[in-house]
């Protein structure tokens, strides 16, 4: 089986899709409160085995499957954000920086230097990091391209699963990494408010409420044309 199909397959056992819904206006500060949209910063995610979860102190718990330490997570304090990938944990801190624990063969831990960022999620292999300026760091798994976000501006929200989304100011969306079943094919949507990364599929929802999605549709997991979530 080749690596790539491989992290293809890893994606898969992240049971809960992970959604990062951050205005790039929700300060880095501001822990369980509401921004002036309604949006409260995420307070649980759910990996590949393992659940972690943000107290109202600021610290964090985690409970599951902890081969690769991802539940080790006890010491960490001002925490304002947690999310979790297919074998690690991450939480972003109240002074912008970003801590992660747990599996690491594609260096998905390696975040200690990141600064200014309001948003984070966590992919199968990959971390990803929304910062102040509307731009976005990743690192991690990167065989297809998984990582390349440099270029990326404008982004107010941000997901990562089987491939990276960032969601942008005008309402477009920006992928990158795993596009077999064309999950990132996404350059045509427009009003998008919020983004959602699967295995194989791409989920967003419009400001009108109604959603749209692509990828791989065995399931049909892509079937939402008829909703309308007002």
């Amino acid at each position: 089986m080749s690596k790539k199909k491989l992290i293809g397959i890893i994606g898969a056992c992240i049971v809960v899709v992970i959604v990062v819904i951050v205005i790039i206006t929700h300060p880095p500060g501001s822990r369980l409160t509401p921004s002036p949209t309604g949006t409260y910063t995420l307070r649980v995610a759910a990996g590949d085995a393992h659940t972690v979860g943000l107290k109202s102190d600021g610290t964090v718990i985690a409970v599951g499957d902890n081969h690769y330490r991802q539940c080790n997570v006890g010491n960490w304090t001002d925490i304002v954000q947690v999310a979790a990938g297919g074998g690690h944990s991450v939480a972003r801190k109240a002074d912008g920086t970003v801590v992660a624990v747990g599996w690491n063969e594609y260096g998905q831990c390696d975040v200690g230097g990141w600064t200014g960022i309001v948003a984070v999620a966590a992919g199968g292999a990959q971390t990803v990091g929304l910062k102040t300026d509307g731009t976005v760091v990743a690192i991690g798994f990167d065989n297809n391209g998984e990582c390349d976000v440099a270029s990326w501006t404008g982004v107010t929200h941000i997901a990562a699963g089987g491939n990276t989304l960032g969601g942008r100011s005008n309402g477009r969306v920006v992928a990158a990494g795993w596009n077999y079943y064309g999950q990132c094919e996404v350059s045509g949507w427009t009003d998008i408010i919020q983004v959602a990364s699967g295995r194989d599929h791409t989920v967003g929802v419009r400001s009108d409420g109604t959603v749209v999605a692509v990828g791989w549709n065995e399931y049909r997991q892509c079937d939402v044309n008829g909703w309308d979530l007002n």
